[in-house]
């Protein structure tokens, strides 16, 4: 596939091949959780949360910018760079808390996509569930994560379909950009949290650990070749902030139509709470029909086979540096043997996890909230490193990168701080 500064030189043509941790960070994003929190988020409270899409775009771009230029200017991960100023009980916990969420999303994504393998084919669950976690586990080992990705990537399109559903049905798009422009804060446990798991499920702490590790890898390999240091940092920096923004701005756009799909065909047919793959899968039966449930089940299968690569190697990246372990998803099995360990363990962790039955989209929105809650103590962390006077020094951000960034950790802990305020209040 080549680094960004191999694929610019052979040309024009070649420019769209620029793009490559960003745009598979954003399609990551958009995993099994990501769709069942957007479509219980449409189906819940209709349009009043589509503003959460235009809110997050530009705060976790800033925020997987600034992990990308880490991992490129340094040529190491993010878990390396936090251990440089973070002390070590601090940093030790704040990997927990990313494996620990990691494990939980991965068991969330392998349950989806068994139970929609069971829609559409019948049969055992737990039997797909296994079979999807022994298959990922397998092309993870065995097939270098660029040239997996490079196929997967095309089945994250199937995502389109929600917006095409959204032109197809009625929909009050007055209504849709009033609510997208102008944010609605309603004091109401149930609304709060879901605002917190769309945070949690878009800015996600698994991702900054991703894409620094990705660019870590990219830097080294044009270092060897001579062309990273001609490139200079100004290069890498709009390289990296191109390839992030085109990334999540599909991310982003694809929630949004998933939020607006939802609202306009389940919420507005009586269907408020999203409790089975089946009920989030009506929502594409307007443009989908008979095949309403088979191209469900390619994007939740698309994603999830995506993502669980993704959350399994964010956590051992992390690991692998806190110990001072060599690993790559780009590497053979016997040169990195610790952390395609680390690997096994998060994605056998996940269907273990994904065995005890509990209900997938349930779990799907519970990883998203959990994600939510990880991230804060994470980008806090991350954010304090940055805004350091080593920190100002070594990577000389410019500032409007630092405030977007601070204001991402502002809002969730502000979304955390009001959900907790108000679940003591309801249960008082």
């Amino acid at each position: 596939m080549g680094t960004r500064e191999e694929q610019r030189s052979k040309g024009p043509t070649n420019v769209l091949r620029v793009l490559g941790p960003g745009l598979i960070t954003g399609a990551a994003d958009d995993d099994p959780s990501g769709i069942a929190t957007y479509s219980q988020a449409g189906a819940q409270f209709g349009y009043a949360l589509c503003w959460t899409m235009l809110v997050t775009l530009p705060l976790m771009a800033a925020i997987q910018i600034i992990s990308g230029n880490i991992g490129w200017q340094t040529r190491r991960g993010l878990a390396h760079n936090l251990a440089q100023r973070v002390p070590a009980v601090v940093l030790y916990g704040l990997i927990a808390l990313l494996v620990i969420a990691n494990t939980i999303n991965i068991a969330a994504d392998l349950a989806a996509m068994a139970e929609v393998v069971r829609l559409v084919f019948g049969g055992p669950t737990l039997a797909y569930a296994g079979a999807f976690g022994l298959g990922c586990l397998t092309a993870e080992v065995f097939v270098p994560y660029h040239r997996y990705a490079g196929y997967l990537k095309f089945l994250t399109l199937v995502l389109l379909v929600y917006v095409a559903t959204a032109f197809s049905v009625e929909v009050p798009w007055r209504r849709v950009i009033a609510a997208t422009l102008v944010p609605a804060l309603l004091p109401d446990r149930s609304y709060l949290l879901t605002i917190l798991a769309v945070f949690g499920t878009t800015i996600s702490p698994y991702l900054f650990f991703w894409q620094a590790s990705q660019e870590a890898e990219e830097s080294v390999l044009s270092y060897r070749n001579a062309l990273g240091p001609a490139a200079g940092i100004d290069r890498s920096f709009a390289d990296i902030s191109a390839d992030t923004w085109v990334g999540m701005l599909f991310s982003n756009v694809i929630g949004f139509f998933i939020i607006v799909t939802t609202a306009a065909t389940l919420n507005a047919h009586g269907i408020v709470q999203v409790e089975t793959a089946s009920q989030a899968a009506e929502a594409l039966r307007p443009v989908a029909g008979e095949m309403t449930f088979v191209l469900f089940a390619a994007g939740i299968i698309g994603t999830g086979l995506l993502a669980v690569p993704v959350l399994a190697g964010s956590a051992a990246y992390a690991v692998a540096e806190l110990f001072g372990l060599r690993g790559s998803l780009e590497l053979p099995a016997n040169r990195a043997l610790g952390f395609y360990g680390i690997v096994g363990a998060a994605t056998l962790g996940g269907v273990a996890l994904a065995a005890t039955r509990i209900d997938a989209i349930a779990m799907l929105f519970w990883s998203a909230v959990i994600n939510g809650l990880v991230a804060v103590p994470i980008l806090i962390a991350l954010m304090l490193v940055i805004s350091s006077k080593s920190g100002r020094e070594t990577f000389a951000f410019p500032r409007w990168l630092i405030a977007l960034g601070w204001l991402a950790s502002t809002i969730l802990v502000a979304a955390v701080g009001l959900f907790l305020f108000f679940s003591l209040k309801q249960s008082v």
